[in-house]
């Protein structure tokens, strides 16, 4: 009607109950949505994430896992090995092959193979003449199929669990590994040569053995009975360039802030205690603070099996000792220890403590060897304190709880925590002091901190390396240093 007020929209009437009714997302049917603005509801939106996160969770509950075959090329010439490797044998003096290099022995082998490939009526080219070399050498010189995983510098972890499965480690993450041993016997035949390298044993007697490869890795046997898949091999690789602090920054694993702290921590012979789960990086992460240390200093280092490799002239590693068949002779952390505090250190490394030598290494940090360090598994700094009272009272030290964290409190300068994170990075969470005591409980302050933020697209997760502004508490080390101006600014 002419004068009338335009229409905005259709009025709709009101119903019983529906007057203090939300508004309707997007305007409801009076107003249109805003550009950008979404025509879902907040549990509509919700929804697809939810049905998401279950559709993972029975994609997992319903997969089938089936062991990984090799094929192709490797499996042609682990075949044609398998005929050739006896025949070889034969016609070779192994005593007088072991004393050759792996260079010899391929100049060496080569008629021989050929005459044993010409026998067996194998006629092979180039490139499966050269793989069959080197896995015969493998054989008779090396560690078998896990020499080729050895040599990959992608690869920090092996572990064989029998002889059908092998998983290794790249860049955080487990994958199977495209190697197979010939039987249970093969593969603990090559267990026995890595162990017997180092003066150790394994057999049935003594199911268990730690032992290191030449390049410093960490190796881990355990056979039958004890496991029942057949022999069990766990191999911790070592990168052979030595880590620095600036190399763990620049791997983002702490801020700039926190390597300069660290690096005058290790500098100013602060006793630091590495605290961290397995596989977090801990053993790394003492190389690199030993980089610190004065070449001047004399370093003892003491550890179950020989792993640190320090980056110092004047280092000294012990290594302890298992018991012989009869039960004795066994040289335990904590004898060596008592004895290594005879040999004039200014600074003594544990590379582990597990037990009662905790109370050791604290006697020797009370006792002039400032600068000690060791590592320990703990998930958090005020864990790794409760780790080591409870480490002492496993021992038969008669001692009071109150005057261990004392005494714990009186030895120990920092706790640098580091962890591994599910997306396989590994970054250094917390770097903690211990201050001293108050009543009967330890106190700590915080001086820096890894806050988790957010996740990426790919699975990265992302946070941020934060300082907690406080003045520390080990200010006066740094200051008999020269070092104290700027590790007041790093610790700001």
């Amino acid at each position: 009607m002419p004068g009338a007020r335009p229409s905005f929209g259709v009025a709709r009437p009101m119903k019983g109950g529906e007057a203090h009714r939300a508004p309707e997302p997007g305007g409801g049917e009076q107003f249109p949505p805003l550009p950008g603005e979404s025509d879902a509801s907040p549990s509509e939106a919700a929804t697809p994430n939810k049905d998401d996160a279950l559709t993972r969770l029975a994609d997992r509950a319903n997969a089938v896992h089936q062991n990984v075959e090799i094929g192709g090329f490797e499996a042609s010439i682990h075949k044609i090995k398998e005929q050739v490797l006896p025949r070889l044998l034969e016609r070779v003096d192994p005593e007088a092959a072991a004393t050759l290099t792996k260079d010899e022995l391929s100049e060496e082998f080569r008629p021989i193979i050929m005459e044993v490939l010409a026998e067996l009526k194998v006629t092979l080219n180039r490139r499966e003449q050269f793989a069959l070399e080197k896995v015969l050498i493998d054989e008779l010189l090396g560690f078998g199929p896990l020499e080729e995983l050895l040599n990959d510098p992608d690869v920090s972890d092996i572990m064989v669990n029998g002889p059908e499965q092998t998983y290794v480690e790249r860049k955080g993450k487990l994958q199977v590994a495209p190697i197979k041993f010939r039987d249970e016997q093969h593969l603990f035949q090559i267990a026995q040569r890595i162990v017997n390298q180092v003066g150790r044993r394994v057999d049935q007697t003594t199911p268990l053995a730690d032992a290191r490869l030449k390049d410093g890795s960490r190796v881990n046997v355990i056979v039958p009975p004890l496991s029942l898949r057949g022999t069990a091999i766990s191999i911790r690789k070592f990168s052979e360039k030595p880590i620095t602090i600036d190399m763990l920054r620049d791997f983002g694993s702490m801020s700039d802030k926190m390597a300069t702290a660290l690096k005058i921590a290790g500098a100013c012979r602060m006793n630091i205690v590495i605290s961290g789960g397995t596989g977090s990086g801990k053993t790394t992460m003492l190389n690199a603070l030993s980089k610190m240390i004065d070449p001047g200093e004399r370093v003892l280092t003491i550890e179950d099996a020989a792993e640190l490799r320090l980056q110092q002239p004047h280092w000294l590693p012990l290594e302890t000792r298992p018991p012989n068949l009869e039960g004795q002779g066994a040289i335990t952390i904590g004898d060596l220890v008592k004895n290594a505090l005879r040999m004039r250190p200014d600074r003594i490394i544990l590379g582990e403590i597990r037990g009662a030598e905790c109370f050791d290494l604290l006697a020797a940090m009370n006792t002039g060897h400032d600068g000690s360090m060791c590592t320990l598994h703990a998930n958090s700094p005020r864990e790794c304190l409760g780790r080591m009272e409870n480490m002492i009272l496993m021992g038969d030290i008669k001692i009071p709880k109150e005057a261990i964290s004392r005494q714990i409190a009186e030895s120990v300068d920092l706790i640098v925590q580091v962890k591994r994170l599910r997306d396989g990075s590994r970054r250094t969470t917390n770097v903690t002091e211990v201050i001293g005591m108050e009543g009967d409980v330890i106190v700590t302050q915080e001086l820096f901190k890894f806050e988790y933020l957010d996740e990426s697209e790919d699975g990265k997760i992302l946070g941020e390396f934060r300082s907690s502004g406080l003045r520390p508490y080990t200010l006066e080390k740094a200051r008999q240093f020269g070092f104290d101006q700027a590790y007041l600014e790093a610790c700001l």
